[in-house]
């Protein structure tokens, strides 16, 4: 098992601890002194008074967001996925946006996002003219999921 080094970097910072024994990720929560409003289309970078020591460059932290603030609320990472290098030292912070028409309020101590430590692939950069031909070729966005019986008035 691979270990995370946790460091309060504010007193009142909640250490980052898993929901359930079955959830991947590890909830972080606002360190805040007082509430933050976030107005809709507004972003905000919210400390979480912790930072985080994976030390292996191998592994990397990956911040998410929580999927009940998203879909409940319309607050998500504006970043979308935050990305903690494993020689980051610094405190974590997530920057929010508010993707709803209502104004929403990050109390202290509330869980914004979460965090997910994971390999690292690395590899070789190899600049190439030719690249191996695929079945799917070049085809970008939807490429793939097209049906020509699902088109647009039916």
């Amino acid at each position: 098992m691979q270990k995370l080094l946790v460091k309060k970097m504010r007193e009142n910072a909640v250490l980052p601890v898993r929901g359930t024994v079955g959830s991947a990720g590890l909830d972080l929560c606002a360190c805040l002194g007082a509430p933050v409003h976030l107005a809709p289309g507004e972003i905000v970078k919210v400390p979480t008074g912790v930072a985080i020591g994976i030390g292996d460059p191998g592994y990397v932290g990956l911040v998410f967001a929580r999927s009940g603030l998203s879909s409940k609320h319309g607050i998500a990472l504006a970043n979308g996925v935050g990305v903690i290098d494993s020689d980051y030292t610094g405190e974590i912070f997530v920057p929010l946006v508010n993707n709803s028409v209502m104004r929403y309020t990050v109390r202290d101590g509330d869980r914004i996002a979460q965090l997910c430590v994971m390999p690292v692939c690395p590899v070789q950069m190899c600049e190439t003219d030719v690249l191996e031909p695929t079945g799917r070729g070049a085809g970008g966005f939807g490429s793939t999921g097209y049906q020509a019986d699902q088109t647009e008035g039916k």
